[in-house]
């Protein structure tokens, strides 16, 4: 059975041309596009497909190098566009093998529908394939997704490529660095371990509640760590950022109201709950607009 296509659709306002010149001139198009490092038009004859080169970055010093033709036309009355794509590696490393595609540009009244479909073949066999179907397959048609809504904001607001993505990966390893302090803190000193100074603090700041402070401890631990897992699934990061600008200064306060000795311990209640808050005032910042790979259609209406 044959994998499922990559789609991606999404409206932006932008004049005909100017998308055209975005999506199709490499020095252009290698700023908005995550699949692609770097993409250059190679020496090619009048009539024939467009040949071009491109490189793709996984980590530094390891990257991926392919090839790939282009042709571009005009079809009906309406003014639609379209570009058709013929790519490949021979890269013995590289999941992908061949494959192909296009992009149709739709003028609307008050905008273009860009969108565009492609598909590959694999290699590695079989393992490819389950590899393919359940991690790049959906990790690049991610990647198509945000990438048009990076192109979309950059045609509409202006906001640089480079700029949206320091700004949507700081986010994110904000993110994901909330993730590991509630779940390890939720996990390690209250669930497995039940610290002393865990239990020390909350019979000191819930003195009504001594004999029941383990019960206490794991429930609060129990909490922390769903709550560590919020922060990967919930879609509003930027809620939650604000809902830590809050915690963080009441739990200093309480943490310190309860043991005032904990102000003179290294890594103290004071100085941790400063710096998560100040991380937390940074990510509210970054995360407002940031773009999503959810504002774009990930299937083909039937005609």
């Amino acid at each position: 059975m044959s994998a499922k296509p990559i789609y991606v659709e999404i409206d932006v306002d932008s004049e005909m041309d100017k998308l055209w010149e975005a999506t199709q001139t490499p020095s252009l198009h290698e700023q908005w596009d995550l699949r692609f490092s770097s993409i250059t038009y190679l020496p090619s004859e009048e009539n024939e497909p467009q040949k071009f080169s491109y490189q793709t970055k996984i980590v530094p010093g390891w990257s991926i190098e392919g090839w790939g033709a282009t042709v571009g036309s005009h079809s009906g009355k309406d003014g639609a566009r379209t570009s058709s794509l013929h790519f490949g590696t021979d890269d013995s490393i590289s999941i992908i093998k061949e494959g192909n595609g296009y992009w149709q540009y739709k003028p609307k009244k008050d905008s273009i529908t860009f969108l565009t479909q492609y598909t590959y073949n694999v290699n590695f066999g079989r393992i490819g394939h389950v590899f393919d179907r359940f991690l790049f397959r959906p990790l690049i048609g991610w990647a198509t997704a945000l990438s048009f809504d990076v192109l979309k904001r950059w045609l509409e607001k202006g906001e640089t490529p480079a700029t949206q993505y320091i700004r949507f990966f700081s986010s994110w390893l904000i993110c994901f660095l909330f993730f590991i302090v509630w779940t390890y803190h939720g996990l390690i000193p209250k669930l497995l371990y039940k610290h002393p100074e865990e239990l020390s603090l909350i019979q000191k700041g819930l003195p009504f509640i001594t004999n029941q402070a383990e019960w206490t401890i794991s429930f609060i631990g129990i909490f922390e760590v769903l709550f560590g897992f919020i922060w990967l699934f919930y879609q509003n990061k930027r809620k939650l950022f604000g809902l830590q600008i809050i915690i963080f200064p009441l739990l200093t306060f309480g943490a310190i109201l309860a043991e005032r000795d904990y102000l003179i311990h290294p890594f103290n209640p004071l100085t941790f709950n400063l710096s998560l808050l100040t991380l937390s005032i940074i990510g509210f910042l970054l995360s407002k607009d940031i773009p999503s790979a959810t504002s774009c259609k990930r299937q083909r209406e039937r005609d």
